[in-house]
């Protein structure tokens, strides 16, 4: 009898579904995936002297003398962001120049020498705090016309001692970003300074050992490819100089490590990629309808947005922007306030929705329980006409969130089928617009 029970339990073993080992995200990385759109405010030096500077040449870094914009207000800052739907703000601390917005000790090309001689980096944690964005920094480790080109023991030990300045003394970060990665001799060192200082920060192109790390998706626009999956078997190390396709990462991967979609609010032909202020450059700025076919290129195929915010010469984000910005809140929030019908938490590899608008949907949302990985394989939503079922749309990579649209489909009788998954399904929503 113990060996019919044993052969038994064998079998029925062998008839279960054979799932792939689990990759779990850490709470950071689920906290920072709930947030969706962030932004990454740009300020340096150079912005005052926009026809003469060259990255290469240290004698063309604009004396600090330069530096005075009279009506630097951070809280407009961070209350642009906010009114743009953003849950967090990264500050670029330290761009390509050298010159850091913070009095470091490191060397005398900073905002204390200036004429202005104020924190900013302390301003701006503060403004976050007040209206209830998450901070986050930027310092590019590997471009410093200040400190010159050659990355040796000296660049290193500058830079090093930078890190500890801006992660010693502001409190938590919610991100930190390294544009394109990190150089040679650098990585050890800053990934023992990272579990000391900032263990809960969500790392940009940092080192996977990390365990908080994500990945640039292959372009500044704003569009990650589709299939888009959270879980990848590396990370990328670019500074954006150049578009890397097919970075759709792998439903098998061995590290959560999900894409962020960073693109400037001004288009990439514009000065400096569009990423800093420059005069007369209003005209290129991306429409609010440009800015939502963003989103659901980037928030609809599981990363997050990051959005480029440019500071101007008086110390402010600039009105046109402000008003491109405002608008794409308002139109987010707009869009989804009012579902056709919806479901949450469920199980089920069939879910049945019930549309009795009378409208016509034409958009489909699905939102995966992360915090038990990302599961969901494959799609197919259908609508049921003449008592057959129809197929409207299917998909693969559902992730944080899956945005879909098609043509409208008029319809009462909706499901959503699951037809493939890697492991029990835990779907936090679906929902028809």
């Amino acid at each position: 009898m113990k060996r019919l029970s044993v052969i038994l339990i064998l079998v029925i073993v062998a008839q279960l579904p054979s799932f792939a080992q689990q990759v779990l995200p850490s709470k950071d990385q689920i906290a920072w995936a709930d947030a969706e759109i962030g932004v990454i405010i740009h300020l340096d030096i150079n912005i005052f002297a926009p026809a003469s500077f060259d990255y290469k040449k240290k004698e063309t870094l604009p004396p600090l003398s330069v530096f005075n914009p009279s009506k630097l207000n951070t809280d407009q800052w961070v209350k642009t962001a906010k009114a743009a739907g953003a849950k967090y703000a990264i500050l670029t601390v330290k761009h390509g120049t050298g010159f850091c917005l913070w009095p470091s000790a490191v060397h005398a090309y900073n905002v204390g020498h200036t004429p202005y001689q104020q924190d900013i980096l302390q301003a701006f944690i503060a403004s976050c705090k007040k209206y209830g964005l998450q901070p986050g920094l930027y310092y590019n480790t590997n471009t410093n016309t200040y400190l010159g080109t050659q990355h040796d023991e000296a660049y290193n030990k500058a830079v090093l001692a930078q890190l500890n300045e801006i992660w010693s003394n502001y409190g938590p970060m919610f991100e930190i970003w390294f544009d394109g990665g990190l150089q040679d001799g650098l990585e050890a060192d800053v990934l023992k300074m990272i579990r000391e200082k900032q263990p809960q920060a969500i790392l940009f192109q940092g080192p996977l050992k990390a365990g908080n790390t994500i990945r640039w998706i292959g372009n500044e626009d704003g569009f990650a490819a589709y299939p888009q999956w959270s879980r990848a078997n590396e990370t990328t190390a670019s500074d954006g100089a150049v578009k890397i396709d097919g970075l759709h990462g792998d439903p098998e991967g061995k590290y959560w490590c999900p894409g962020e979609s960073d693109f400037p609010i001004r288009k990439n032909y514009a000065w400096n990629g569009g990423w800093l202020w420059k005069a007369g450059e209003d005209k290129d700025l991306f429409s609010v309808k440009e800015l939502v076919e963003k989103y659901y290129k980037s928030v609809g195929r599981n990363t997050n947005m990051l959005v480029g915010m440019v500071v101007d010469t008086s110390g402010l984000i600039p009105k046109a922007d402000s008003l491109v910005f405002d608008s794409f809140g308002r139109h987010l929030k707009h869009g989804f306030s009012a579902p056709l019908a919806q479901r949450s938490d469920l199980t089920r590899s069939i879910i049945e929705l019930k549309n009795r608008s009378g409208k016509a949907v034409r958009e489909l949302m699905i939102m995966e329980d992360l915090e038990y990985g990302e599961n969901i394989l494959s799609y197919s939503l259908q609508v049921k006409v003449h008592d057959d079922w129809k197929e409207v749309a299917t998909g693969e990579s559902v992730g944080h969130k899956r945005l879909q649209t098609f043509n409208p489909v008029a319809g009462e009788e909706w499901r959503l089928m699951i037809t493939g998954n890697a492991g029990p399904l835990h779907i936090k929503l679906v929902a028809l617009y």
